[in-house]
């Protein structure tokens, strides 16, 4: 034997590297094709060529991602709740104004932090030291409204009688 087939490395290196990837990711997709390594490194174990490892290593691949990926997910999600992160989660929080906030600029304190705002509704100021509700985040931007009490009245443009 002039050479000796050592296919078998390539496939624990690909396995392992792609489980690391998929910690890192934890997406699940890379874990799927790691499942797929490992299926092609037991067929090259018990002798198979290096045509049908690449084919065992495509079709476990495929069916990991399309059959079983989906019900993990589905699991997962059902049993770990989302928690928003990053700017996500400032939407629905208070801030106080610091300046006023128009619907073209102002500032406002949110979650300890100094953020540029702008108002929700085209016309509507918020004095300074009012407390808003931010409605969604534009780039580095807080989008603010009014925070509405049960026992107050809904904001007015200015100019306009309430």
């Amino acid at each position: 034997m002039d050479q000796i087939e050592i296919h078998w490395v390539w496939w624990v290196v690909a396995a392992v590297a792609l489980g690391v990837l998929e910690v890192l990711t934890l997406d699940l997709v890379l874990l799927m094709f790691a499942a797929g390594a490992v299926a092609a490194l037991v067929a090259s174990l018990v002798g198979a060529n290096i045509t049908v490892q690449v084919l065992v290593f495509a079709g476990v691949s495929t069916f990991m991602l399309v059959v079983l990926r989906p019900f993990l997910l589905r699991n997962l999600r059902r049993s770990t709740p989302l928690v928003e992160t990053n700017t996500a989660a400032h939407v629905g929080r208070t801030a106080l104004t610091l300046t006023e906030v128009t619907d073209r600029s102002g500032l406002v304190k949110l979650a300890g932090e100094q953020w540029s705002a702008r108002s929700s509704q085209t016309g509507v100021v918020h004095p300074v030291d009012v407390t808003v509700r931010v409605v969604r985040i534009d780039g580095a931007t807080a989008v603010v409204g009014p925070v509405q009490d049960p026992d107050e009245d809904p904001p007015h443009a200015p100019g306009t009688s309430p």
